[in-house]
């Protein structure tokens, strides 16, 4: 609908200025080999510029102190889009007559032909604008959009691309991000709280686990000490829940910090022998679904 709306919109503005053959002429200026090659340049800039970015930021980002890595790759979109502008402008230029009625006449007969044709690619083209700057996420961030959860690695013109937890890349069109909802773990922060889930039995010595899980957070070489550590303990019918949240430095080490922190609990429960819930309890359909929580 936004998209439609928007074509009716500039065709309505443009019916009194319609390119008709008679007036084409006056449109477009004459075409030559000169303003070809010219155009030809200015694409195979272009494209060669928007692979540098990404390349270049890429490279850089992961060479520099850690705290100025995000800032780096949240650049990266609105370089992209100054390149774009740029080049876009540059076409016109080479190709139209520069006056107020042929570029009305020239966006509002473009705006008809792409939100008949190519309506999803402009929404999606639509959607990642509006994404960008409401700054629902950035380059670096991990996010889950839908059923997929990865680090943002690429932001394009008609997509955004994560990287999951397995190394896949998934792409997936801004139009989709209309109706997902977007869970955003770090929000442009190099930190993101990461939660560690831990079940003992009714019979155990809970004040001692929870110290010990207090103590392995704080131990960890990748726990970032200046933001806080909490232990939540929640009762089951099967165990005792305890959900250690901690911040790692970096938020890539999510799945090294949670294995950290795993092997650090249990080897200090094994030795003061803190006793586990029982394999084969009744209830261990509900113990299975808590841990998905």
């Amino acid at each position: 609908m936004t998209v439609m709306a928007v074509s009716l919109h500039f065709w309505l503005l443009a019916q009194e200025t319609v390119p008709t053959a008679e007036n084409l002429e006056a449109l477009f200026k004459e075409v030559t080999w000169r303003s070809l090659l010219q155009a030809l340049l200015t694409v195979a800039i272009a494209y060669g510029l928007l692979t540098a970015i990404q390349s270049f930021t890429t490279a850089i980002s992961e060479k520099v102190p850690r705290r100025f890595r995000l800032v780096i790759k949240q650049s990266v979109p609105f370089l992209k889009a100054l390149v774009l502008l740029v080049a876009i402008a540059r076409l016109l230029h080479l190709f139209v007559n520069p006056t107020g009625s042929n570029l009305l006449a020239l966006t509002g007969t473009i705006a008809v032909a792409l939100g008949f044709a190519f309506k999803d690619y402009v929404s999606s083209i639509i959607a990642g604008i509006v994404t960008l700057f409401e700054g629902s996420f950035r380059m670096g961030d991990r996010v889950r959009i839908g059923d997929h959860y990865g680090e943002v690695v690429n932001y394009g013109l008609r997509e955004v691309r994560l990287r999951t937890p397995s190394d896949d890349t998934v792409t997936i069109p801004h139009n989709t991000l209309w109706n997902e909802p977007i869970s955003n773990a770090n929000s442009g922060q190099l930190e993101a709280q990461i939660v560690t889930d831990f079940y003992i039995a009714h019979a155990a010595n809970v004040e001692l686990v929870s110290d010990l899980l207090y103590q392995a957070a704080y131990s960890s070489r990748y726990t970032q000490l200046k933001l806080p550590v909490t232990v939540i303990i929640l009762e089951k019918p099967w165990a005792t829940q305890l959900k250690l949240k901690a911040y790692p430095m970096d938020a890539r080490d999510e799945f090294i910090y949670k294995t950290d922190l795993v092997l650090r609990v249990k080897q200090a429960c094994a030795r003061h022998h803190v006793p586990y819930p029982q394999v084969g309890w009744p209830n261990a359909d509900e113990a299975s679904g808590a841990s998905s929580e």
